[in-house]
């Protein structure tokens, strides 16, 4: 059975960092891209970042654009975000999310079959 776990939310001041991990057991996903996403309090689930196969593409929200960055380590089959110079309106519920299409890359979360359970970030002003 597929499961993906997070960690590393917690409580940060503005301006701090965070770094996130999502490990995945039961199946490996090299050949598979993998996003993280964030749902803050009554608001939809957003995208906010995917990183290809072999870590050699990368996509991001607008939002997140040059304070966050996706790495993944394939022999461990976990992906990680970094995320810097945070703000309050980073504050969320996070989840890793693993598309089941080989080679692909896509903000899009129906693509996603794989979800973890989510980790809490706080960003306080």
């Amino acid at each position: 059975q597929v499961q993906l776990v997070e960690s590393g939310g917690g409580l940060v001041q503005a301006g701090g960092s965070l770094r996130l991990s999502c490990a995945a057991s039961g199946r490996t996903f090299s050949v598979n891209s993998k996003g993280w996403f964030r749902q803050a309090p009554g608001k939809e689930r957003e995208f906010v970042a995917a990183i290809n196969w072999n870590g050699g593409s990368t996509i991001y929200a607008d939002s997140v654009k040059g304070r966050f960055t996706i790495s993944r380590d394939n022999a461990k089959n976990t992906v990680y975000l970094e995320m810097n110079s945070l703000k309050p309106e980073d504050t969320a519920v996070y989840y890793c999310a693993v598309d089941n299409r080989p080679w692909a890359l896509t903000k899009d979360s129906d693509d996603y079959v794989y979800w973890g359970q989510g980790t809490q970030v706080t960003v306080s002003s």
